[in-house]
């Protein structure tokens, strides 16, 4: 298991953050209404752990988008969210004058698009705020529940999930839902060290006179 410290974690969720609240202004301008999107926690699971969290929690079927990215560190990006939600999303991205039938037939590409502009928005602000570059792939819609859509896909077996909880709201609605990054063993290692290194770059920039950081936290 990879572990990151407390100062990673929140170094994390911060960049996390950063990259979600991007999404959210871009999602804004296409709905042309205030969206908020917000992660909370960040933590390293096994894909067995993931998976029974979101059984236990999501009693529905699930609708993921997943796209691949490589770089330094590489792996599967999911946007995870109830099944019930979904027509909900379509419905607040594609507007309110279409029929059910309509936003049913528009639904795949419209969810697509949604997990597209937030995955996007998240693995694109950490790559760039650790010096990383990443190649992401087109968005791919998923159905099923936890085990089927975190399924091993790669073979290699020693894939763990960055697990984030996302709390969503559009157009006033509020709809939960999680993103989850696959990665193996040596790709969380590395992007362990690389948020080593933007911690250390941050700290060496920072006043020490008084041994800590403008946030408070002890300077190793």
């Amino acid at each position: 298991m990879v572990e990151l410290t407390d100062l990673e974690r929140d170094a994390l969720t911060e960049l996390v953050n950063m990259g979600v609240g991007r999404a959210a202004t871009h999602l804004s301008r296409m709905v042309n209404d205030q969206v908020l999107l917000s992660v909370p926690t960040v933590d390293i699971v096994s894909r067995q752990e993931a998976s029974d969290f979101l059984s236990a929690r999501e009693r529905s079927g699930l609708v993921a988008v997943e796209q691949q990215f490589q770089g330094s560190f590489d792996g599967r990006a999911m946007l995870i969210f109830p099944e019930a939600n979904s027509l909900e999303l379509a419905r607040a991205v594609l507007g309110g004058d279409l029929t059910l039938a309509e936003i049913v037939d528009l639904e795949q590409d419209a969810l697509a698009e949604i997990g597209n502009i937030i995955l996007n928005g998240c693995l694109v602000v950490v790559a760039n705020a650790l010096k990383d570059r990443l190649t992401i792939s087109l968005p791919a819609v998923l159905r099923g529940d936890g085990a089927n859509i975190l399924k091993d896909k790669v073979g290699g077996g020693d894939e763990l999930v960055l697990f984030l909880y996302i709390d969503f709201t559009i157009r006033s609605r509020s709809i939960r839902g999680y993103i989850a990054l696959l990665m193996g063993v040596s790709s969380l290692q590395s992007l362990k060290q690389l948020i080593h290194a933007f911690i250390e770059g941050i700290a060496a920039e920072e006043p020490t006179s008084a041994g800590t950081s403008s946030h408070g936290s002890q300077i190793a």
